[in-house]
């Protein structure tokens, strides 16, 4: 007797959530089967890839395989735009670091200035990431939406603490994108996603961040969330949980000990840029395979890997 496999269908699918504008616009989310199940139908739209430019690159990416493909490129903007070539790439994410408080406190006036030039230098989707302060990042997301208006980028995050104004700014003022961000629990994910949602934001305008680590950083928190949402919004038909899901790698895997330690002090572990792409392309092909939409990456090397992966189980 022949074997004959059976499919498994849902009745609910994870919204899709437009990003950027004209030839270059990806959309993210969309299916209505679990990550990589091409087995059961095909997949409306593959995951995508975003590139990490922090405000900081021209400092802080000091690895030879970054510095040696970022060569020749004399501002931010210029970084972002070389990005564009990185095979797999789908849109680019500006992470305004430098604007923390306690950091180097870049003002929102000179963020805004380099969110303005980087959208003119690009034709892919832009992200903007903001510092994880609560306060700067609700001023931030609000000046950056004004001044990129008509660009339909999308801020991430809006979190518990400030969603009503990034919420109200970015998406209602100003008709962009907004991410969702909760810390790592099913129940926080779909709390917040329903408050933004009562504000009057509509649901195809939120992408989820539901949390993110390193591989073997507390990465099993975020695998079984991840997986709890995707199995609500398809066997419980959730709403509130269809929203697609955008996870950062590189912001979590590239300041771990495996990615930084220098090869003097642990030379067992071999060449450190080596051990940081391997945990961005570990980190990154878990999070799909567990449930995200979209991944934030920086290091070419890893993007293409992560991307072959994607085509190949496509």
């Amino acid at each position: 007797m022949p074997y004959v496999p059976k499919k498994q269908v849902f009745n609910a699918s994870i919204n899709a959530v437009e990003l950027g504008t004209g030839d270059k616009a990806v959309t993210i989310g969309g299916n209505n089967i679990l990550p990589f199940y091409s087995f059961d139908a095909p997949a409306a739209n593959l995951a995508k890839i975003g590139v990490e430019i922090t405000d900081t690159a021209l400092e802080e990416y000091v690895q030879p395989g970054l510095k040696s493909f970022y060569e020749g490129c004399a501002t931010i903007e210029d970084m972002a735009a070389k990005a564009q070539e990185m095979p797999g790439a789908s849109f680019i994410v500006l992470h305004l670091e430098g604007a923390d408080p306690n950091g180097l406190n870049k003002s929102t006036e000179e963020c805004v200035e380099l969110a303005k030039k980087v959208a003119d230098k690009i034709e892919m989707p832009l992200v903007i990431m903001g510092c994880k302060n609560i306060e700067k990042d609700a001023e931030l997301f609000t000046k950056i939406s004004d001044a990129l208006s008509g660009k339909n980028i999308l801020v991430l995050s809006a979190r518990e603490e400030n969603y009503k104004t990034v919420g109200a700014s970015a998406v209602l003022a100003y008709g962009q994108k907004v991410g969702a961000e909760s810390a790592v629990d099913i129940n926080l994910a779909k709390q917040l996603n329903t408050i933004i949602t009562q504000l009057g934001v509509p649901a195809q305008s939120i992408v989820m961040q539901a949390g993110s680590a390193a591989a073997g950083y507390g990465y099993e928190y975020v695998a079984s969330t991840l997986d709890r949402i995707k199995n609500a919004a398809f066997v419980a038909s959730d709403n509130m949980l269809q929203m697609p899901i955008m996870t950062p790698i590189s912001s979590e895997t590239w300041g771990v000990k495996e990615s930084i330690l220098p090869e003097s002090e642990q030379p067992e572990w071999g060449d450190p840029e080596e051990r940081g792409i391997e945990m961005e392309i570990a980190t990154a092909t878990a999070c799909l395979a567990c449930g995200s939409d979209a991944v934030i990456m920086r290091h070419p090397a890893a993007i293409k890997a992560v991307s072959d992966m994607i085509e190949a189980l496509a």
